[in-house]
């Protein structure tokens, strides 16, 4: 019998002899069973699933993709990861959540992002949520340079 069949036969099964609730056993029972049929969704990071998704798009293979479209970003990710790729691209994904950082120099001066949104500099007045970036952030606004600095201060936030 296979997972179908057997999700199925208890679908038609009124109720279950227990000591507990035989309803609530069921749904939990049948829940698993759907469960078990589904393969579980990979985590990819953003770039990677922005490549996935772009591609699917334009109607290319994933063997086409994988021999002719990837950046250098996605294809040195894809060399150490391509089983997971091969998954998120038949199956399904779930993007990762990217790590996020805050940056200051030694004496404690916090980088902040301008209300704009186009400017980073050091000040000590900070408001929430501009000062916490991604390492993308950091690299697109030319300030990629603090993760090899000596003189800043980084830490990892949630």
């Amino acid at each position: 019998m296979n997972i179908k069949a057997l999700i199925k036969k208890y679908e038609a099964v009124e109720c279950l002899v227990s000591i507990v609730s035989g309803k609530t056993i069921l749904k939990t029972v049948l829940r698993d069973l759907k469960q078990l049929d589904e393969p579980e969704k990979v985590k990819v990071p953003q770039f990677v699933a922005d490549f996935i998704a772009e591609q699917k798009k334009l109607g290319h293979t994933l063997s086409y993709s994988i021999d002719a479209s990837m950046s250098d970003i996605v294809a040195e990710w894809y060399w150490d990861n391509s089983e997971l790729f091969a998954q998120a691209w038949i199956f399904g994904y779930e993007v990762e959540k990217e790590k996020r950082y805050t940056v200051s120099l030694k004496n404690g001066q916090p980088l902040v992002k301008s209300q704009s949104g186009n400017t980073l500099y050091f000040n000590q007045n900070i408001t929430a949520g501009n000062y916490k970036f991604t390492r993308k952030e950091l690299e697109e606004a030319g300030s990629g340079w603090v993760f090899d600095c000596p003189g800043i201060e980084i830490e990892e936030v949630e």
